[in-house]
Order: C-alpha cells, then sequence, then structure tokens
C-alpha cells in the first residue's frame, strides 16, 4: 500500500511539474529567452521520463528523473540569483537570450496592472530598443515574478526528488524480495513416489 502511495503521489508531482513547465515555457517563449527555453525543454523530456518510469515500475528512467531534478534545482537557484542580481549578475544583460537578441522577460511589461507607453525614441538612443518603452503601476515587478516561477519549480523539485528516492528504494526492496524459489528435488523422494504409483 505505501509503495503504491509513494508512486500515485510521484505521478501527480510529475504531472504538477509538466503544468508549471508547460506554463514557463509559454512566457519563456514570449519574451524570447532562449536559455530558459532550452532548459525548459530538457526538463519537460526528463519529467515525461520519470512519469514513464514510475507508471511502468521502471527504476532506471526514475534514477534519471532524479538527477534531473538536483541539476534543475541549481539551474533554477542561478534564475533566481540572476533576476536579484546576486554576485555581480545583472538582469539587464542579454544573458537569458544567449546575447542574439535584446529581449527581456515577458512579465516586464505585461505584469500585473503594468501600463506600457511607447515613448518617441531620442537622437543618440536609435539602437536600443527599450529606451521606447515605459512601463509603469506595477503590482509586482518582473524580477520578483520571475523568482517566484523559479521558486515553484525548486519545491516541486525537492519534493519530486524525495518521492523518487522513496519509490526507487521500495522497487529495490521488491527486487530482492521477489525470487523464484528454488525447486528442492530429492532424487530418493522421487524413485520413493515413483515406486509406490507403480504398485
Amino acid at each position: 500500500m505505501g509503495c503504491c502511495t509513494g508512486r500515485c503521489s510521484l505521478v501527480c508531482l510529475c504531472a504538477l511539474q509538466l503544468l508549471s513547465a508547460l506554463e514557463r515555457q509559454i512566457f519563456d517563449f514570449l519574451g524570447f529567452q532562449w536559455a530558459p527555453i532550452l532548459g525548459n525543454f530538457l526538463h519537460i523530456i526528463v519529467v515525461i521520463l520519470g512519469l514513464f518510469g514510475t507508471i511502468q515500475y521502471r527504476p532506471r528512467y526514475i534514477m534519471v528523473y532524479t538527477v534531473w531534478t538536483a541539476l534543475w534545482v541549481t539551474w533554477n537557484v542561478f534564475i533566481i540569483c540572476f533576476y536579484l542580481e546576486v554576485g555581480g549578475l545583472s538582469k539587464d544583460t542579454d544573458l537569458m537570450t544567449f546575447n542574439i537578441s535584446v529581449h527581456r522577460s515577458w512579465w516586464r511589461e505585461h505584469g500585473p496592472g503594468c501600463v506600457r507607453r511607447v515613448l518617441p525614441p531620442s537622437a543618440h538612443d536609435m539602437m536600443d530598443d527599450y529606451t521606447y518603452v515605459s512601463v509603469t503601476g506595477c503590482v509586482v515587478d518582473f524580477q520578483y515574478l520571475e523568482v517566484i516561477h523559479s521558486a515553484v519549480q525548486i519545491l516541486l523539485s525537492l519534493v519530486g526528488f524525495v518521492y523518487a528516492c522513496y519509490v526507487i528504494s521500495i522497487s529495490m526492496e521488491e527486487e530482492d524480495t521477489y525470487r523464484f524459489p528454488e525447486p528442492n528435488f530429492l532424487p530418493h523422494t522421487i524413485s520413493e513416489d515413483h515406486g509406490q504409483s507403480y504398485k
């Protein structure tokens, strides 16, 4: 019963992770943030693999999921540090877009309560697209929304890691205890039985 409960909990957690990752992927696509898009894509694949491994009793797939959750937590901690500008990081750099474009987080201009106004460019700012946009009235700044998204991912991953380890341990115990009984044939018993049957 405990094994079923652990597996069912892990299936539910994987489903929640898939939903949250898909939601995050949509908004990262809208902001053209290529590094998070790539990370979300890999996360979705591994979570599907973990979900499949949990349903089909494949501990190796769950182990891959477990290793990935540790990497995913590390990546999300980096994103939190990036948006909070910890350790010399700056949220105004093009790091998340691989320096391909000057796009930023979608939440920068479309957060709750934000009023977006396009300003006429000045002569010396012709190359900087973001001088044309003024955003005011945001209830929550975009960097905190990104931090909240990453914190949710970390929470789900940590709980998923614990349940995945539990399911793997239960699977290993079942493999150890489930062994075919060794045949216990004694030659004299067989001969005696055959002798009695012929009589």
